[in-house]
């Protein structure tokens, strides 16, 4: 199987995708869209990933090819391709199928429970955020997942279109990572934690990562 991923940061990749690909023997490339490229022939590729970035859907003005991005995943939908969208990734599904996206009343950032309503995790299930907008559900979105503060939490579309509003894929060093580069980020709130709070709950990534490779498995079927 091939997979193509559009990837908005240099500092946030594909974390322990890129480590289920591998142990698969699927074939990976990538649109960096921080760099960006004249819009990328997708029609190969049997999955697409979207991943997370700093940046809002909604930001047009500041990155012009978000358009086009949001018209790759328009037609990745409509040829039946699995979609799996991670934070801003599920904020870009949402937007290119007409939902509304935009910013949540308050920031989450940290490892806090998420109360699942399918069997994509436990429930709750302690998972790791970093995100301060979200998104309507588009048009015949199943509703999946949410926390106290921010209800759209997960969806999917059919059996092959997913969206997580948080991060499975996360791992110690890509969390490292986004401290490294987002900390400017962790400003007081109820729902925001610390550098240290959020180091000392990087022992939760292994349980994320098996029901990353959990939902992986899912939609790895279908092709």
């Amino acid at each position: 199987m091939h997979i193509h991923y559009f990837q908005h940061a240099p500092f946030e990749g594909l974390a322990c995708i890129a480590d289920w690909a591998a142990e698969k023997s699927h074939t990976l490339s990538a649109t960096h869209w921080y760099n960006p490229p004249a819009t990328p022939d997708i029609g190969g590729a049997d999955m697409l990933v979207v991943m997370g970035g700093p940046m809002g859907v909604y930001e047009e003005t500041q990155y012009p090819w978000l358009a086009r991005e949001k018209s790759l995943i328009r037609g990745a939908i409509a040829a039946g391709k699995p979609v799996l969208g991670i934070c801003l990734g599920a904020q870009l599904i949402a937007a290119a199928l007409g939902a509304k996206v935009y910013p949540n009343a308050e920031k989450e950032i940290g490892w806090f429970p998420v109360q699942f309503h399918d069997e994509l995790a436990p429930s709750p299930a302690t998972v790791f955020h970093w995100h301060g907008d979200t998104f309507d559900l588009p048009d015949n979105a199943v509703h999946l997942a949410e926390t106290p503060v921010c209800k759209n939490q997960a969806f999917r579309i059919g059996d092959r279109v997913y969206g997580l509003q948080f991060h499975f894929e996360v791992t110690p060093a890509a969390m490292d990572s986004m401290l490294q580069h987002l900390g400017h980020e962790l400003q007081p709130g109820p729902y925001v934690q610390t550098a240290e709070e959020i180091r000392a709950g990087a022992h939760h990534a292994a349980a994320n990562n098996v029901w990353m490779y959990g939902l992986l498995n899912r939609l790895e079927k279908l092709v």
